[in-house]
């Protein structure tokens, strides 16, 4: 059966060719399994000028980066797409259509929590939130006093239907990921594989780098569960400073941020801009398939929280048939790792797996593509999610400990929303 879905992202809000395919692959995956799509970005903040390295009200350059992109990647997608910044200005799909598409859409797709969510929109859609940022998004709606927390946790409840996350392991015994609020189900990044087909290097033809692109935040503050305080990215690479001169191959960070460059350096990595490797989703995808193999760490929140968080970059990786080498953060549990998909929780087990695949790329290589059609197929991705979200049937359905239930069970909360709209969290970008 066709539905009419709206999908809400922020590849506009941050114009990274990274952001590009992890928001607008569910838009294109969608419309390939024949439903009706429109993409939506309004999400009441500044958007990220990447040349100023600045926030800015005005969004022409964001929305124009949009149109561009959607254009190249389908015609068809041109037209399905609205944008609007903080100053109020709107592109793309004019407003009045907007609001007639959503008021008749079967599904909103609230994807990273960083939509505004107008009243008059969505009166009829279930609205389906993908958690992308595991940890992150717990800790923050648990932040506060109880009566912030409650407003906080029935505003979301009242607001969405159906909770994803990319936190594929939460509900384990080993996961810190705290789920007493919501009913969390695993998803994870969709894929639209024949994107990535046509730019895939064959193997005797790539750099023989290991590479990854990241931002680097030294003073990032991450979230804080149960009196521990976890950190991000930055402070987590620390533990692999001196990887290079283990390694059999060269490692090459591509960062934006505020990274040490100097010290870097000296440590052995070659450091390349971020940006001038991700302007567009097109040199970002030929970036990744050029080279060798991926090497990468993850935030320390995603990995001390065995959250099961996997990256949409690693995946990227995986589709161009490039095998991938990082720490693991619970994925293991759900996805087969050893070949093309390696892992590790020390340098020396960094630098071994660094040898396994100098030594046999062909093989770790054909393994990468063969992870990615099995496990991030955007039809089978896409497809799960559908279904699943089908067989709730509201917030409530089957969560006797849920401390709010249904939406019509929220009456008695009536007084809290104005205090609940304060805590749609920002979206953070990873």
């Amino acid at each position: 059966m066709s539905l009419r879905i709206a999908i809400a992202g922020l590849a506009g809000t941050y114009p990274f060719g990274g952001m590009f395919w992890h928001y607008l692959q569910y838009l294109l995956g969608l419309q390939r399994l024949g439903h009706d799509v429109l993409y939506i970005e309004d999400t009441g903040k500044w958007c990220y000028d990447p040349v100023a390295k600045t926030f800015v009200e005005d969004g022409s350059k964001n929305a124009a980066f949009l149109a561009r992109e959607l254009a190249i990647l389908d015609e068809s997608l041109s037209d399905r797409w609205f944008f609007r910044d903080v100053t109020g200005k709107t592109y793309g799909r004019p407003w009045h259509d907007v609001v007639e598409f959503c008021r008749s859409a079967d599904l909103l797709l609230h994807i990273s929590a960083g939509h505004w969510m107008r009243e008059e929109n969505f009166t009829n859609a279930k609205v389906i939130l993908i958690d992308t940022d595991p940890l992150y998004t717990q800790a923050g709606l648990l932040t506060g006093s109880p009566t912030e927390v409650a407003a906080r946790v029935a505003w979301w409840q009242e607001h969405h239907d159906v909770f994803f996350s990319f936190g594929e392991n939460i509900g384990a015994a080993d996961c810190q990921v705290p789920c007493e609020s919501f009913d969390w189900i695993p998803t994870r990044q969709p894929i639209v594989l024949d994107c990535f087909d046509r730019a895939t290097v064959p193997v005797t033809e790539r750099r023989p780098v290991l590479t990854t692109v990241a931002s680097w935040e030294p003073k990032e503050k991450g979230p804080v569960v149960n009196s521990v305080a976890y950190t991000g990215k930055s402070s987590e690479f620390e533990r692999y400073m001196d990887l290079p001169s283990h390694s059999p191959l060269p490692l090459e960070l591509a960062l934006s941020g505020s990274a040490p460059v100097e010290r870097l350096q000296e440590s052995g990595w070659i450091v390349r801009d971020g940006y001038e490797v991700s302007h567009n989703p097109w040199v970002y995808r030929d970036y990744l398939a050029h080279s060798f193999g991926e090497w990468s760490i993850a935030k320390n929140a995603y990995v001390a929280s065995q959250s099961g968080w996997f990256s949409c970059r690693t995946a990227s990786y995986l589709a161009l048939g490039v095998p991938v080498i990082l720490q693991d953060t619970g994925f293991s549990k759900t996805i087969p790792t050893g070949e093309g998909l390696l892992t590790f929780t020390t340098t020396a087990q960094a630098a071994a797996a660094i040898e396994q695949l100098k030594t046999n790329p062909q093989r770790h290589a054909k393994a990468a593509r063969e992870i990615a059609q099995e496990y991030f197929d955007s039809d089978k991705v896409l497809t799960n999610l559908l279904e699943k979200a089908g067989n709730r049937e509201s917030v409530g359905a089957g969560l006797e400990t849920r401390p709010y239930g249904s939406r019509g069970e929220l009456g008695e909360l009536r007084e809290l929303r104005e205090l609940g709209e304060q805590f749609q969290p920002p979206a953070t970008s990873h």
